[in-house]
């Protein structure tokens, strides 16, 4: 069976280290940059199945390099960083990183989170319908485009993958906790007001452009996004 090669991309020697052996224990390949701009190329011009990358680097900081690397490459990024605020992690997630992880942290939480997104990416497409309309609203997985009565909606990823699956799961109403883990693939226990950030995003894109009530919440639940009046 296959090993899955990781890059660590973090300026603390230390740190990279003990992930190192901690992670080669576990039977991935371990690769490692301790700057920005190093770590862009080796991500880049190599193969990866994931990226573990910190935000405060030399060179490049861990947010331009994540910039950078989505417009070449789909590799799943997880962020490591000391921040700890919504908005730091907002801006991650916007920018295309698969998760995000606030030092220090327990191994274990980590490899829980390299499991996911690694079973995300593996899994992404297969044996699913790949566009799905609900009124004039369409979402088109395979091309990750979204449009509204024929005009085009900008999304960042993150808001993709929430609206899309309220709309797979359209008529059920979707806690905060669900959206958490089948959107972001992990238990953010404690965390679930990123949802109602990204809910935000999303009413501001289409219910509020559009002047239609897409996304309802229903108070102390989560959110629906319904086929039907009632």
């Amino acid at each position: 069976m296959a090993r899955n090669k990781v890059l660590i991309i973090d300026d603390d020697r230390n740190s990279v280290r003990f992930l190192q052996l901690e992670l080669e224990h576990e039977g991935y390949l371990v690769e490692k940059e301790y700057d920005g701009l190093n770590g862009l190329r080796r991500a880049t011009e190599e193969k990866f199945d994931l990226i573990l990358l910190d935000v405060m680097l030399p060179g490049l900081d861990g947010m331009e390099v994540l910039q950078k690397l989505r417009l070449v490459s789909d590799t799943p990024v997880i962020m490591l960083t000391a921040k700890d605020a919504v908005s730091d992690k907002v801006q991650g997630l916007d920018d295309g990183a698969d998760d995000y992880l606030t030092k220090p942290f327990a191994i274990e939480e980590l490899l829980a989170r390299m499991r996911a997104a690694l079973k995300k990416n593996g899994t992404a497409g297969r044996d699913r319908k790949q566009a799905v309309t609900i009124g004039l609203l369409t979402a088109d997985r395979s091309t990750r485009e979204v449009s509204y009565d024929g005009q085009p909606v900008q999304l960042t990823k993150r808001e993709f993958d929430l609206l899309y699956y309220l709309m797979e799961n359209h008529d059920i109403v979707c806690s905060r906790d669900q959206l958490m883990e089948k959107v972001w693939e992990y238990d953010f226990s404690g965390e679930t007001n990123l949802v109602d950030v990204y809910i935000r995003y999303l009413r501001s894109k289409i219910d509020y452009r559009f002047h239609v009530e897409l996304i309802r919440t229903i108070r102390g639940v989560g959110y629906i996004i319904k086929t039907y009046e009632t």
